[in-house]
């Protein structure tokens, strides 16, 4: 069973973009270093990983293919969220506060800062 799960996963993941597949790395706790490649990082991960591991790789491969191909995407991902439970209002709520919160920031502007000069005596 295993094998066939690493033969269907490393079939599916070239037909992957580099943007792609460096977003199922990260759900991975993988992270390519500057000038590496993540699909050359994820192949020995792929190996270690037991049927469960790779199960969940490849139904994260097969959303972002057909959300990928389909000519809409975001109904596939709506119906993958729904399927695996995830708050999607919640989490738009909260990515909204962070772009909020960082626009507030970009538009405070530093104080100046005065300086006092001594007059020397």
């Amino acid at each position: 069973m295993k094998r066939d799960l690493l033969f269907i996963v490393e079939s599916l993941l070239p037909l992957l973009d580099e943007r792609s597949v460096a977003l199922v790395a990260r759900s991975l706790s993988i992270r390519a270093k500057q000038g590496e490649s993540t699909g050359k990082l994820l192949t020995p991960f792929l190996r270690k990983a037991d049927e469960s591991a790779l199960g969940k790789l490849m139904v994260r491969v097969v959303i972002l293919l057909s959300a990928k191909t389909q000519p809409d995407g975001g109904k596939i991902l709506r119906a993958a969220a729904q399927a695996y439970k995830v708050d999607t209002d919640a989490i738009a709520h909260k990515v909204k506060q962070e772009f909020a919160a960082k626009e507030k920031a970009k538009r405070v502007e530093p104080r100046p800062v005065t300086q006092i000069a001594k007059k020397a005596a």
